[in-house]
């Protein structure tokens, strides 16, 4: 496959300024500036670079005295924190590969949990777990099933070192991060990514936001850090520019979202990135009185990525936010994948997004490629589709992985002479990429492809229904035509007539109607690790009649997992 004419091609990139991890570390422990973690009462704690080094050497000597070798693999499963930053870029300067995990937040999917982690220990082939005295308790079942041979520590632990001198001097062309893909249409994949991988993208994020001032700008994120968008797009892209950061835990985030825009104003923050269903949640509940004094003017770059761009969303928030000085220019709708090792596209600012029309609604552009990065338009064999029709999008760059690890069936599927397959449909128009879904989630009505986001858009604001909570996919029920089934988690504010009216808003909105509206009660839709829908796995589960909500979160339910959890933890470590 070659690159053809009408390809969108992004500006040349240039030469990285770092081609390693550990060099990215050791060149910002130099910088003055460092990372905040904010927490729950909105304290912040301020780790100087130097310190995020000299704190990373003395837990690399640890994991290095515990047996870790070169090209080991180290789970990471831990918060947003001083912690994590200890464990991951420890086991950098360690010459392992970290593989960063997500925490057991969803008490009431612990089942589901350990299936998922005990899955990604084995696939990684991770030799060492890092966590922390609070998670610990609950991850005895996961160590039990994957047994990695070097066990598990907390990351408390590894500071007590003195550390040594001897940093291992690692290759650009060697693994730094395996980043499991988000597994929103299937079982999430190991993305393997090379340290000059990472450096591309660093690079690459750092020419599409520059500070004529001093080259880097001042970040806040709320994002998990075991997702590609708040590790590589944030927290690693600080790391390379030396930047100031701000972390903010998650679930600090989902319980009070005004803590996030109170923190840009605080630290003066030029970049901040979210997927759009943050943007709805932070406009629909946050309250003029809990921005008081907050001056949103210095948010430059409003990158809005991670799921489809809802172009109503785009304009909710900016109005709702504009008396407290956010700028429309700023919110920039993106693109890209863990593959990609994140960013794809990238929009301009620009006053209002660029719209084009699919299915009779508009959507929004997600910009032209980032440096370095070309994208074409392929049909379902590979061949190049004229400008304007929607085909598969595929990528090629610097920052495409490596492979998923150890997975060659899966690596020759997706990459081809060095073209990413990204599994996502979209068309360019106006010299700009819109993405329309995934090709996996593509539901067809009499004949007719269309979006799940076609449907799942009409229910935004409606209510009784929660936000961002429903999903819509294409099915049989009786073996002859497809039919659209509406998936949808209700508030407590729902009402008898709750699904007629569903079917009525989507019948006018779409000239479509739903063969059936189910309702379902909150956290019943399964999610991926970062938060996306599962529209596939709530489709087998639905027919499976397994689609349920979580259990309740009872004195005696975490009585009896702590129980489980600490006999796991004994057979993990007696082989037992």
């Amino acid at each position: 496959m070659s690159a053809r004419s009408h390809d969108l091609e992004g500006p040349v990139l240039p030469t990285p300024r770092v081609s390693t991890l550990v060099q990215m570390l050791e060149a910002a422990s130099g910088e003055r500036t460092g990372l905040t973690f904010v927490d729950a009462s909105e304290r912040d704690t301020l780790v100087p670079w130097g310190e995020v080094y000299s704190r990373a050497r003395k837990a690399a000597t640890s994991l290095r005295a515990r047996g870790l070798r070169r090209g080991d693999r180290v789970a990471i499963i831990l918060p947003t924190g001083p912690g994590f930053c200890d464990a991951f870029f420890g086991a950098v300067l360690a010459g392992a590969v970290p593989v960063p995990l997500y925490p057991p937040v969803r008490m009431g999917r612990l089942d589901e949990y350990h299936r998922q982690t005990s899955a990604h220990l084995s696939a990684s082939g991770a030799r060492l777990v890092i966590t922390d005295g609070r998670l610990l308790v609950f991850l005895g079942r996961s160590m039990e099933r994957a047994r990695p041979e070097l066990g598990v520590v907390t990351a408390a632990s590894l500071l007590a070192a003195t550390p040594t001198d001897h940093v291992v001097d690692v290759s650009p062309t060697e693994l730094a991060l395996i980043q499991f893909s988000s597994g929103s249409t299937s079982d999430p994949k190991p993305v393997a990514l090379t340290h000059a991988a990472i450096a591309a993208q660093c690079e690459a994020l750092r020419v599409l936001m520059p500070d004529p001032d001093t080259g880097r700008l001042n970040g806040v994120s709320w994002l998990p850090l075991h997702h590609d968008m708040g590790l590589i797009g944030c927290l690693l892209t600080a790391t390379y520019s030396g930047a100031s950061l701000a972390l903010i835990p998650p679930e600090v985030f989902l319980a009070r979202p005004a803590v996030w825009l109170r923190a840009i104003s605080r630290v003066r923050a030029a970049v901040s990135p979210a997927p759009s269903f943050a943007y709805s949640f932070a406009a629909a509940r946050v309250k003029d009185e809990e921005l008081r004094g907050v001056d949103l003017s210095c948010w430059k770059h409003a990158l809005n990525g991670a799921e489809p761009v809802a172009v109503e969303t785009l304009h909710r928030f900016t109005k709702r936010f504009d008396r407290f000085g956010f700028d429309p220019a700023s919110m920039q709708p993106v693109y890209g994948l863990a593959e990609a090792s994140l960013a794809a596209t990238f929009s301009p600012r620009r006053p209002s997004p660029l719209l084009a029309d699919h299915e009779g609604r508009s959507i929004a552009s997600v910009g032209v490629p980032v440096p370095g990065v070309t994208i074409a338009i392929r049909d379902a064999y590979g061949h190049p589709l004229p400008l304007g029709q929607i085909g598969r999008i595929h990528v090629r760059g610097p920052s495409i992985m490596h492979g998923y690890f150890e997975r060659p069936e899966l690596t020759n599927e997706a990459l081809v002479d060095g073209w990413l397959d990204t599994g996502d449909l979209g068309f360019v128009r106006q010299g700009e990429l819109f993405v329309c879904g995934r090709s996996k989630d593509v539901v067809i009505i009499r004949g007719a492809n269309h979006a799940p986001s076609t449907f799942e858009e009409c229910l935004d604001g409606v209510e009784g229904v929660r936000a961002g909570c429903a999903v819509a996919v294409g099915h049989r029920p009786t073996g002859d035509e497809e039919s659209l089934l509406l998936l949808v988690e209700t508030t407590c504010e729902s009402t008898s007539d709750l699904a007629e009216r569903i079917a009525r808003i989507v019948t006018e909105r779409t000239g479509i109607r739903p063969g059936e509206v189910v309702l379902l009660a909150p956290g019943t839709l399964p999610r991926t690790s970062s938060g996306k829908l599962r529209r596939r796995e709530s489709l087998r589960r639905h027919l499976a009649g397994e689609l349920s909500p979580p259990a309740a979160v009872t004195g005696l339910l975490l009585v009896k997992e702590l129980a489980r959890s600490a006999a796991g933890l004994v057979a993990s470590r007696t082989g037992s």
